[in-house]
């Protein structure tokens, strides 16, 4: 027996949701923009192998590697009999970028590894399980980026759970990663331990709106809501091009942009195709800095993980 999970990218705080708010990605042109891991029978212990374009910067001793800590902890805690099993991870995100890397590898592996062993932890159950082995990758538990790459589409973290919220079918979201890496906890480490009572406020007053403007499928008052007052003024400076790079986006007419996560990926919401497709063309050009960056057209993507059975991992790792 043996089990493929697709996890995929994830935009964290989608600006106005610090640490509440995350999407899950999918590429309109169908490429793969998010990391895979594959469980099978071992032979002794656990064994774990990598592949991918982005495998050079992952740790090179694999007992460092978050996906074999997955596999530990899962049977650890749930006392799982194995003869021995095969991890093999296929990253497909960099790291440090802001998509949701650490996550994705995390939703990946223990999504295959519940799948493998005949899903005894329902979705809560894995999703808490998931924020806790992610936050030992960037510092604290939050579950923005897991949530998404879990579950699907626009995510709201509440105290206990996930919650879905009404996307618009229409927008794109144009993401560009410029090809270097930034701490997620240094970026963190930017941000002041307080903030005033007028930010609070408003960023509570935004955040509301935005939610309830999805309901209501309110198109121009949530895009207005779409603007970070927590985090983007202390961590736009750090990310090279950003600045720029917003300033030329909102001149080609994108209704909104932001900061991926903590960077230095950063996103840009399209109201139609055309004016996605010249977003891409100008980040390609001006924003990508080396051949390891990249550009995507995106959607949000409708559904989280998905489950590949044992023929369709032979053909595709």
């Amino acid at each position: 027996m043996a089990v493929t999970v697709y996890a995929p990218a994830s935009m964290g705080n989608v600006s106005v949701g610090f640490d509440l708010l995350g999407a899950a990605l999918a590429p309109v042109d169908a490429s793969l923009l998010g990391d895979r891991v594959s469980v099978a029978e071992g032979d002794n212990g656990l064994e774990l192998s990598c592949c991918g374009p982005y495998v050079d910067v992952l740790p090179p001793d694999p007992a460092s590697n978050i996906v074999l800590r997955c596999a530990q902890v899962f049977i650890e805690r749930l006392g799982c009999e194995h003869s021995g099993l095969k991890l093999t991870l296929e990253k497909n995100l960099p790291i440090g970028s802001g998509l949701g890397s650490s996550a994705s590898s995390v939703v990946a592996a223990l999504g295959a590894l519940n799948a493998y062993f005949g899903s005894p932890l329902d979705d809560q159950a894995l999703l808490h399980l998931m924020g806790e082995l992610e936050g030992e990758i960037s510092g604290s538990v939050h579950y923005d980026n897991v949530a998404p790459s879990f579950l699907g589409g626009l995510q709201l973290m509440l105290p206990e759970r996930a919650q879905s919220l009404p996307a618009f079918e229409h927008w794109y979201w144009v993401v560009a990663y410029p090809g270097i890496t930034l701490s997620t906890a240094k970026m963190r480490a930017l941000l002041p331990e307080q903030v005033s009572m007028a930010t609070a406020i408003r960023f509570g007053q935004q955040l509301a709106a935005f939610v309830d403007a999805c309901h209501r499928q309110d198109e121009e008052t949530a895009l207005n809501m779409l603007k970070d007052v927590l985090a983007e003024p202390h961590r736009a400076a750090h990310i090279p091009g950003y600045q720029a790079a917003r300033g030329h986006l909102e001149a080609l007419g994108c209704a909104a942009v932001g900061i991926s996560g903590s960077g230095p990926t950063l996103f840009a919401v399209a109201r139609g195709r055309e004016q996605a497709d010249a977003a891409a063309e100008y980040l390609r050009r001006h924003y990508v800095m080396n051949e390891r960056g990249l550009v995507r057209v995106c959607n949000l993507a409708p559904r989280g993980i998905e489950v590949w059975n044992e023929d369709v991992i032979n053909g595709a790792l």
